[in-house]
């Protein structure tokens, strides 16, 4: 079957697909302007660090294309300072949909140092606005191949210490993953989802776990979405259940993706890593985090400095699906599931999960491991 894909792009029609509607329906959102881009990924049309970073570019992207087109044109085509002015607001403004997610930023200042460099080379503007074009779209064609390189180093790197710990893996691995990482929250192939997919196409996998983190988060669901997709072995499990799982079945490794790694290798993702970790440790069970280079922030020096995203409290109390028993053509409903009036609400999108607990940190230039006695990374061998 072909995999999913989370943003179709050609020219300047920009397409993303409505995750808050998957599993269960499948419709394509046009956007067309950086408002709704923004919008798309603040409601979570869109989620995952890589494919937040690559809308916010192919938005920028297509609204400097249709500026070039436009006749007359724009004002900030006029002169440098202009252009310089209106690229910086626009990257300020996307930057702000989603604060946790560090692949967002790192899209923006990549953006920002194309235009810089081409300023200070005196370029013209449609020059400068063309150069940020190419970079825009680059930072989405370039996910792909790197998510496939990390996948293989943090397969083979978990497939060596399963041998390394006297481990049979001619039957294949067992791995809990925990939200979604794969084709849907990248540009595609995945980042944790990816390493899965790779132990699948190299019949090393035996059976791929997943958490359902929370009712109203879809993770759980797209990645279940993906390995039925995918045809890879599966089990969903409630994510009070992990500790269940893990002292009645063999797991060879807990793998997730990340949004933020700090220097230390402190690392933010999905509500819910945080306690997995925890019970991986308690069963000596390794904990592999994959993600992008991007996603290592080394201006913040440990996980206290990253700032957590609070979502709307109302979402901690819906629940979108379809009507069970379905015995017509599916509907979808939102429904809510706890009492009116409650004094309070914790809603954190995402929690920390210390390095100590991580056992190695794995990107597209390699695997990371702590050294010998270390509670924390050093993280410069594959940044």
């Amino acid at each position: 079957m072909a995999p999913l894909i989370s943003i179709k792009s050609s020219d300047d029609r920009l397409e993303i697909v409505n995750q808050l509607l998957l599993p269960h329906t499948t419709e394509f959102l046009e956007i067309n302007s950086l408002e709704e881009a923004h919008d798309a990924i603040k409601t979570m049309k869109i989620r995952g660090a890589p494919a937040i970073a690559s809308l916010a570019a192919l938005s920028v992207s297509q609204h400097l294309t249709r500026g070039l087109k436009a006749i007359p044109a724009p004002d900030y085509l006029a002169s440098r300072d202009n252009l310089k002015a209106h690229v910086d607001k626009i990257l300020a403004y996307l930057f702000t949909s989603r604060p946790t997610a560090v692949n967002l930023g790192a899209a923006t200042r990549r953006l920002t140092k194309v235009l810089d460099d081409n300023i200070s080379a005196a370029q013209d503007t449609r020059a400068i606005a063309e150069a940020l074009i190419a970079e825009g779209k680059a930072v989405a064609d370039e996910d792909v191949g790197r998510n496939k390189e990390m996948a293989k180093w943090a397969g083979e790197w978990l497939l060596q210490r399963v041998k390394e710990q006297g481990g049979d893996v001619s039957g294949g691995v067992n791995v809990l993953t925990v939200c979604n990482t794969g084709s849907l929250a990248t540009s595609g192939y995945g980042t944790a989802l990816g390493m899965i997919t790779y132990l699948h196409e190299t019949n090393k996998l035996q059976k791929a776990y997943y958490t359902q983190t929370a009712p109203y988060h879809q993770g759980s669901r797209l990645t279940a979405l993906e390995l039925q997709t995918l045809q890879i072995p599966s089990v969903m499990i409630c994510d009070t259940m992990v500790g269940s799982l893990f002292q009645h079945h063999n797991i060879h490794a807990v793998v997730v993706g990340a949004d933020r790694i700090a220097k230390n290798g402190d690392t933010a993702n999905k509500i819910g890593t945080y306690n997995a970790a925890v019970l991986a440790a308690r069963h000596k069970i390794p904990f592999i985090v994959v993600a992008p280079i991007s996603t290592v922030d080394l201006d913040v020096h440990d996980g206290s400095q990253i700032p957590i995203e609070q979502r709307p409290p109302l979402e901690a109390c819906l629940v979108r699906g379809i009507l069970y028993p379905n015995e017509g053509p599916q509907q979808q409903v939102q429904v809510m599931i706890t009492p009116s009036g409650l004094e309070g609400i914790y809603n954190p999108s995402f929690d920390v999960t210390p390095a100590e607990l991580i056992t190695a940190i794995a990107t597209e230039k390699g695997v990371a491991v702590k050294a010998a006695g270390a509670s924390v990374f050093d993280l410069s061998p594959i940044v």
